[in-house]
């Protein structure tokens, strides 16, 4: 292979097919639900093999650009983070990483992979992407085809064609998802599942978008040749990639181009779609169940339970997966666990927050967790993480009184800096200018209670902030 393989990364997805554990605030790639790492985590590991990978590049917005930042470091693994000012699908995507490759290399060749996916057998994977490397480097765009374990109705498939060498094979036809039917002839006849994974010359695909989508290509090489640093992020141009046509980059390139490979790819893969496959590969009791949290199941087999904070008891029952989060619970048999999204859209409609927007907020300083609301309060519980730093800001309709149960805050008031320890109080009234920090070791703990007429968050007036947000 002449050169490595630039990976990466979309992360930009909602993910609502786990809802309620997955929403907009927080999407299913960044919460830890096979083991201790998200499947972005897991992922990132696994493309920051040097033998085979140069330097990623992860592709979000600035809704997570700050939790990519963190789960990186989490993870020991560096990448550029590029953010996108809108989202345009995945064929401006692919066009941006297309061209920040062809920055680095001439002849780079480029792989993207999905944040939300599984894989079972890392090595085979790396080794995989290898081989696929080989045949992308002449001029080709490798998809990873995975061979079928049943008549799936919920993936695209991959008709293979002729042998072309490098044990790949030129692509026949993508194919949309099939009715049960059609998916148990494909099985017979030897297709594919698309895995949404694929590998190509970099100078080809930049070809095949400006022949067949100049309307994502333009823009989009635009948006990256006047792109900026934003703190330790790219900010791609948006008056130039808001201009991106929004398709995405299977009708874009991948079902048009003459060009498209196959490599198989057998290292047990999943894009974790449903609550029936986090049943499928997480680790089972004698009785089949699957308990994440505090949950019991008394005369019950094959169960899913997941849940955050609340004890869930299950009884009599076969085949259920029973989701609590500490504001939305989701019980369902497991084979209509794909219906989720239309309970999301329904939940949607009739305007609940819990759609999309968890009680537990991340910040780039943190995170806060709104405990209890009234009429003209609410309660909130804060973590500063060590060197955390709130922006310098300022309420018109609220006063605040923070409590330290665990650190120190360095709490600035107007003029003064006061540092509260644990167990000590400070009041706020309306209209003071005022910024935390933690200046400490370990995270900051307290509880914050607003009270005031208006208490949303469209009324924190920034005047300084380290991040950037004002």
């Amino acid at each position: 292979m002449p050169s490595k393989i630039i990976p990466v990364v979309m992360c930009g997805g909602a993910g609502t097919r786990l809802w309620p554990v997955s929403r907009d605030t927080m999407p299913k790639q960044f919460i830890s639900l096979l083991g201790q790492d998200s499947t972005f985590q897991r992922a990132m590991r696994l493309l920051s093999d040097a033998s085979v990978f140069a330097p990623a590049i992860v592709i979000t917005n600035n809704e997570y650009r700050f939790t990519i930042q963190e789960q990186l470091q989490a993870a020991g693994v560096s990448a550029q983070i590029v953010l996108e000012s809108s989202r345009r699908d995945s064929a401006a995507a692919v066009a941006a990483a297309t061209e920040l490759a062809l920055a680095r290399d001439p002849k780079a060749v480029v792989g993207v992979f999905a944040a939300d996916h599984f894989v079972h057998d890392g090595a085979l994977f790396v080794a995989t992407c290898r081989k696929a490397g080989k045949v992308a480097a002449q001029g080709r765009i490798v998809t990873i085809g995975i061979p079928p374990s049943h008549p799936a109705t919920g993936y695209g498939y991959i008709r293979p064609g002729a042998e072309i060498g490098d044990e790949a094979q030129d692509v026949a036809a993508f194919v949309e998802k099939p009715d049960a039917v059609r998916a148990a002839q494909y099985l017979l006849d030897g297709y594919f599942w698309n895995s949404g994974n694929f590998i190509f010359d970099a100078a080809t695909m930049r070809a095949e978008l400006a022949a067949f989508e100049p309307g994502v290509q333009g823009p989009v090489a635009e948006a990256v040749a006047r792109a900026k640093p934003d703190l330790d992020f790219l900010l791609l141009d948006a008056a130039s990639f808001d201009q991106a046509k929004k398709i995405s980059i299977d009708y874009a390139v991948m079902e048009r181009t003459a060009k498209a490979a196959v490599v198989t790819g057998r290292f047990g893969w999943s894009d974790v779609g449903s609550w029936a496959a986090v049943w499928e590969l997480s680790e089972k009791d004698a009785s089949g169940n699957v308990i994440d949290g505090r949950g019991y199941v008394l005369n019950g087999t094959n169960n899913l339970l997941h849940s955050e904070e609340a004890l869930v008891g299950v009884i009599g029952l076969d085949d259920v997966a029973v989701i609590a989060t500490r504001d939305a619970v989701l019980v369902a048999p497991k084979a209509g666990a794909d219906k989720v999204k239309d309970m999301v859209a329904l939940i949607t409609a009739r305007g609940e927050s819990e759609a999309g927007a968890h009680r537990e907020i991340r910040r780039p300083w943190g995170k806060y967790l709104s405990i209890d609301m009234g009429t003209r309060h609410q309660v909130k519980r804060i973590t500063v993480k060590p060197g955390g730093v709130l922006s310098l800001q300022k309420h018109y309709h609220r006063a605040e009184h923070w409590v330290v149960v665990r650190g120190t805050a360095e709490v600035t008031r107007n003029d003064e800096t006061i540092v509260v320890h644990e167990n000590e109080s400070i009041y706020l009234p309306i209209g003071c200018v005022h910024r935390m920090a933690n200046p400490g070791k370990i995270p900051l703990e307290l509880i914050e209670v607003q009270v005031g007429s208006y208490l949303g968050e469209d009324d924190i007036i920034r005047i300084q902030d380290i991040y950037k947000r004002v």
